[in-house]
């Protein structure tokens, strides 16, 4: 590709603009569709982790093979002892728990998502502070001076970036803490966390069976993750022969960090958009290769002569490369244009603080690279057809259709046939995977949680200090709560509890039914929830059987409880389960409750957990008192309306509380199935741009073809061929193509999207709906296309046809 065939493809290419200008929209779109994705595949595949040699960090677990736990969490003490042990593979070992952080001082108390950490998880991670310094070993040992790492954001948004935060003492979880440091801009280790304080003096007295801590090791250079995880499997098997009642039958294991910061789920997210943009892109390629083997058609005669002045083949191939590398390249700056709005609409449509902080993507210049890249590999893509025809060229031949004005033979009608098939098969997959993760997040979005959202609102408070150290005091401060917020006038009714419906929480263990004796170990799992009286009232559900919780049973520890509609059945099918008694299995509260109530199952986790409702049981709040409690209220109006009223209410019980997380219930449930919306949006869009290609490939191929066959349509007319007969033979040629193309389609749809299946919810990955009702569409869209060119078709005057012949 020399100056002189440059500047004569321009040439070429300005004075068919109309052709040049559908070619570079097309490309564009495909290009920047695949750039966009790409910045995301980079962000979050790429790029590497934003630590010092991340491909030496791991996460480490510990398993209990025979209870078929594979991965758990570790305990304090197993730690420490690894720690010390494992140092042959293991350059550092360090952990941290997550902990909610109270900070209270002269601006409004807020609740953070943090953790504690060993004092040297962050060394081990390779970044520095941005002010101060790091937790050193005395930090982190019992009895120490407490000492707070605050986030770059919480510093600028709480203290306005004040240098002397370093020093400097404020009250974390009601206990005055000094500043030791602040970390760089968007550190939020690991995920999103914002304050961070030392794990020795928390977790010091644990007992080894408390395995709650998110274990990480770097591991030495030269080491194999093999060989760690060889040497970590021998230390917890000399710690389970040490403490043969408290680490018996566990051992341990490690992964690569990135396994767990990018869990394969994602992967096959990110695999699976980058696979439609690529299909989009070889739709387009499809397209614009049909165009340019039209435009090559028209232009045999030009070749022929070119070919007869002493043109060689291979100069005519090159000439014809080199103008779809124009073409391709001249795409490449509209398909950026397009990415920075992709982008910009990806991070506008993802709701904040739902992306870690290790996860970034951008246009870099990496992905302007990509982009020039695929530009220049889809201009030989494309041009890689016309480009084989014109080097196969029959001078003899092609003069003879050139004198005659065809330009139209067997082979190249074929070629632009298969291309047009190629596309609608491949825009049938890519629509068939559109409509079902379109599909899946309508199902998500009408499902019915078991209750009316519309009135609720839900907020939660953290109870931190020594004025909230015992459950009574928890209790008595939510009691008053409740009763100021219930007296508010646009307040119908409202409970609080350790959980909140369709955001998790709550706790559960094995339980013990009274008179169904089980071997220890066996016993069935429930949740168990603590709450205040109100709760059926609030949620707008009726008590099933029994009754509710009395205002004094609701205040006490009284050991009766309300089941849910799922644990009736699966423990007492055949009787009435009111007045029954269960306990947990191990740990506290080892009251046995009596049944008093049964209500209808409540959807307790995400809107996207299809998983079947849990055996689940309420009791008063007083048994599971935790200091992060939730409220969710029942308004007679517009529960946002409320936020105001509520927050003066808890201030005015005790300004010292952080309240957070306030929301309707509407929002928690949308919030919880953003990610289908996302893909649903996502692959709409990418379905939508392969069907506008499918069907301006069609539209093109049947347009050139009726172009080409003027003299046969006028002489058919002027043998007496009706208006109608030259339609029907026009559509028909389209609607055989978007057949053959729905056919194979059809069958590339069936085997990708099994793929998918566990990205579906409540649609199977074979559903007859999306697979038909796309296949209908396509083939609609096919006759409308094959329609235009058809109508014109049916316009020719035989008697200009007959003396062009």
């Amino acid at each position: 590709m020399n100056l002189q065939g440059i500047r004569y493809a321009v040439r070429s290419l300005i004075h068919d603009r109309g052709v040049s200008a559908i070619v570079i929209a097309c490309l564009a779109l495909g290009i920047g569709v695949n750039a966009t994705l790409f910045s995301v595949v980079d962000g979050i595949l790429i790029q590497p982790l934003p630590y010092a040699q991340p491909e030496q960090l791991l996460i480490l677990s510990e398993t209990f093979e025979r209870g078929g736990v594979r991965e758990a969490g570790v305990s304090y003490q197993n730690l420490r002892d690894w720690k010390a042990r494992a140092t042959s593979s293991f350059a550092a070992i360090t952990a941290l728990a997550g902990r909610s952080i109270s900070l209270s001082d002269t601006v409004e108390p807020e609740r953070l998502e943090g953790a504690a950490i060993t004092w040297d998880l962050f060394p081990s991670l390779g970044v520095p502070p941005a002010l101060g310094r790091h937790f050193n070993e005395q930090d982190d040992r019992p009895g120490a001076e407490p000492v707070l790492i605050l986030s770059h954001e919480v510093w600028e948004r709480r203290y306005q970036a004040n240098a002397n935060i370093i020093g400097r003492s404020i009250s974390v979880n009601g206990r005055p803490h000094t500043v030791v440091a602040v970390m760089p801009p968007k550190f939020s280790f690991p995920e999103a966390q914002k304050a961070w304080i030392p794990l020795g003096p928390i977790a010091d007295q644990e007992p080894r069976t408390n395995r709650s801590l998110m274990a990480f090791g770097r591991l030495k250079p030269g080491v194999e993750l093999a060989q760690a995880r060889l040497e970590l499997a021998a230390v917890a098997t000399g710690l389970a022969r040490e403490y043969p009642g408290m680490s018996d039958g566990w051992s341990a294991t490690a992964a690569p960090l990135a396994d767990e910061f990018i869990p394969d789920d994602v992967r096959l997210v990110l695999l699976t958009m980058m696979g439609a943009v690529t299909i989009v892109l070889l739709i387009a390629c499809a397209n614009v290769a049909n165009l340019m083997l039209a435009r090559a058609s028209g232009r045999q005669r030009e070749f022929c002569v070119r070919a007869a002045l002493g043109a060689g083949r291979a100069r005519l191939v090159k000439q014809l490369l080199t103008e779809c590398m124009v073409l391709g390249l001249a795409a490449a700056p509209l398909g950026l244009v397009i990415a920075y709005a992709g982008v910009w609409l990806l991070d506008n449509a993802v709701p904040p603080g739902m992306v870690p902080y290790y996860i970034h993507w951008e246009i870099s210049g990496r992905g302007i690279a990509y982009t020039v890249a695929v530009s220049a590999a889809t201009g030989l893509v494309f041009g890689l057809a016309p480009a084989l025809q014109a080097g196969r060229l029959n001078l003899q031949e092609a003069l003879r259709d050139g004198a005659r004005g065809s330009g139209q033979s067997g082979r190249r009608a074929r070629l632009r046939n298969g291309l047009v098939v190629v596309e609608i098969a491949m825009a049938l997959v890519l629509l068939v995977g559109a409509s079902l993760f379109v599909r899946s997040f309508l199902n998500l979005q009408h499902a019915n949680p078991g209750f009316d959202t519309a009135p609720l609102l839900t907020l939660r408070v953290y109870m931190a200090g020594e004025a909230y150290a015992k459950e009574d005091q928890r209790a008595q401060r939510i009691e008053d709560l409740i009763r100021r917020i219930e007296s508010l006038p646009q307040v119908e009714a409202a409970f609080a509890s350790n959980f909140i419906p369709l955001s998790s929480g709550g706790g559960g263990g094995g339980v013990i039914i009274d008179g169904k004796p089980v071997d220890p170990g066996e016993e069935p799992y429930i949740f168990f929830g603590g709450v205040t009286p109100h709760l059926q009232e609030t949620m707008g559900l009726p008590i099933v059987k029994g009754r509710d919780f009395t205002e004094a049973e609701g205040v006490g520890r009284t050991a009766v409880a309300i089941i849910n509609d799922t644990m009736a059945k699966k423990f007492w099918p055949d009787a009435d389960p009111v007045g029954r008694r269960f306990k947990l299995a191990q740990g506290e509260p080892a009251d046995w409750f009596t049944v008093i109530g049964v209500a209808p199952d409540i959807w307790r986790n995400n809107m996207d957990d299809d998983s079947p409702p849990l055996p689940g049981a309420f009791v008063p709040y007083r048994y599971a008192a935790t200091p992060n409690t939730g409220f969710t209220i029942r308004a007679s109006g517009d529960p946002a309306a409320l936020t105001a009223s509520i927050r003066g209410e808890i201030r005015s019980s005790d300004p010292a509380l952080a309240i957070f997380a306030i929301r309707t219930m509407e929002e928690v449930r949308t919030t919880g199935f953003w990610q289908y919306r996302l893909f649903g949006y996502m692959f709409g869009i990418f379905g939508a741009a392969a069907l506008f290609l499918a069907a301006v490939g069609v539209y093109g191929v049947l347009s050139f073809s009726v172009s080409q066959r003027t003299q046969e349509m006028g002489v058919r007319i002027a043998l007496g061929a009706r208006g109608s007969d030259v339609l029907g033979l026009v559509v028909r040629q389209g609607l055989q193509l978007a057949a053959i193309g729905v056919l194979l389609g059809l069958a590339g749809a069936f085997g990708v999207t099994r793929v998918i299946q566990s990205l579906l919810y409540n649609v199977t990955a074979t559903d007859p709906i999306s697979f038909g009702g796309v296949a209908i569409f396509l083939a609609v869209i096919a006759a409308v296309a094959s329609y235009l060119p058809a109508r014109r078709a049916t316009n020719v005057d035989p008697i200009v046809a007959l003396r062009n012949e």
